[in-house]
């Protein structure tokens, strides 16, 4: 064990080093760190190979990390700032999202029409596409101390897309079951999925908020998120392993859960304290989220990518971007957020890969076949997607105007508190 701890280690300061040199190229270390990853995972030269991926501490220690940095998005989830956007907030999150799935599955369905395959083939296509992974996004928004409305959008929007693909991916999930006879997670298993992990978040929240408003030194504070965060890991590892064995919690969102509740009980120029505080934490956790997002993925099956899994890069690129742009523009968001938001929510591959698996569980028993086209087309899609993602996102924020502005990086060690004001309709 100690002998792949340290693989791991030397793994994370080589993709460390990899993002410090991309971004000489003045591309974002992101994209850095999931290329070494990919080169140095299971189907390349092998330094983290799938023993390591696949050990119970190694799989512990990125469920805590993950846990982590969910504090990076619930500590805007501050409810003086929710009141100011929510609406608009939720309305962009739904039209993006199910307009995602209306787009692929709508591509899928003509094609397989043509072809004589099942139409609820599509379907799964649609319910893998809708999700975004938040990892890439916010390392850049890290990096760059972006600053504005499209970031401000993004961040809470990340966790509300969660729920959302959450919902439809097992709705669909359990339809696809019905039709091909498999099992699958039973439509009541959905609302514990996305109440449970937000419920789980919830005590430790309380209690570190408690020693937040007395505590001021930096050790103190840190102690305290430190611990909240494994108290919070570590209840949802016992449920997940002795309670609902079927399914997968997100840990993010319990991150996230308990982060917003302490965020509530602290003053705001406390709250910036705490955050920068956790700045390292935070930067570690994500350098080895996409890390291990990247591992998995196979390079070879760029060249192996075919028709569908073009059509589904293009259409969820599309559904993405199209959809907000319609939330945004019915809501009457700032211009920035109408035209760019869209561009920031492309990152995909660790949510895509999770519920592919979970598809083709369902599949394999009796239609190996349709199993078969969708993990080659999304395996391939994960590997060029994310690549054109990173940069989507950062020239998405760079036309915003929020990388590199006059308030963008006044500290460099500092997540910014941002204030929402400028996220309400325009007259």
């Amino acid at each position: 064990m100690m002998t792949m701890m340290i693989r791991w280690i030397l793994v994370l300061l080589l993709a460390r080093l990899a993002g410090e040199l991309i971004t000489r190229l003045r591309m974002p270390a992101i994209l850095g760190w999931l290329i070494a990853g990919m080169l140095l995972g299971p189907h390349a030269l092998g330094l983290l190979p799938q023993t390591i991926l696949s050990a119970g501490w190694y799989r512990m220690t990125i469920t805590w990390m993950q846990c982590a940095f969910g504090l990076m998005l619930g500590t805007e989830l501050v409810w003086k700032k929710i009141r100011s956007y929510g609406r608009a907030l939720m309305v962009t999150t739904l039209t993006q999202s199910l307009g995602t799935f209306a787009v692929i599955s709508a591509v899928f369905a003509a094609v397989f029409a043509l072809e004589g395959k099942p139409l609820y083939l599509a379907l799964a296509f649609g319910g893998i596409a809708l999700a975004t992974a938040p990892a890439p996004a916010l390392s850049i928004v890290q990096e760059f101390h972006t600053k504005g409305p499209v970031t401000d959008t993004l961040l809470p929007m990340a966790v509300l897309d969660d729920v959302v693909g959450i919902v439809v991916f097992f709705s669909v999930n359990s339809y696809i079951a019905s039709r091909v006879s498999g099992g699958a997670v039973p439509l009541y298993m959905i609302p514990v999925m996305i109440f449970l992990p937000i419920a789980i978040g919830l005590l430790p929240g309380f209690a570190a908020g408690a020693v937040l408003r007395k505590r001021e030194s930096r050790a103190a504070i840190l102690a305290a998120l430190l611990t909240g965060i494994t108290v919070t890991a570590g209840i949802g590892l016992f449920f997940n392993m002795y309670v609902f064995t079927g399914i997968s919690l997100n840990y993010m969102l319990m991150g996230v859960s308990f982060s917003a509740v302490f965020s509530n009980m602290i003053p705001e120029e406390k709250l910036s304290a705490v955050t920068e505080y956790f700045h390292p934490v935070l930067g570690i956790s994500l350098l080895a989220a996409i890390v291990d997002l990247g591992a998995p993925l196979d390079f070879h099956l760029i060249l192996g990518a075919g028709l569908y899994t073009f059509l589904y890069i293009g259409a969820r690129a599309a559904g993405k971007y199209c959809g907000a742009r319609a939330g945004a523009t019915l809501m009457r968001m700032p211009e920035t957020v109408r035209k760019y938001l869209g561009l920031t929510l492309l990152p995909h591959s660790g949510v895509s890969l999770v519920f592919t698996g979970i598809v083709c569980g369902v599949l394999e028993g009796t239609r190996p076949d349709l199993a078969s086209i969708v993990k080659g087309t999304i395996a391939a899609a994960a590997v060029i997607n994310e690549i054109i993602a990173v940069f989507a996102a950062k020239r998405g924020f760079e036309l915003a105007g929020e990388i590199n502005g006059k308030d963008s990086a006044v500290n460099g060690r500092q997540i910014h508190k941002r204030k929402p004001e400028h996220l309400l309709p325009e007259s």
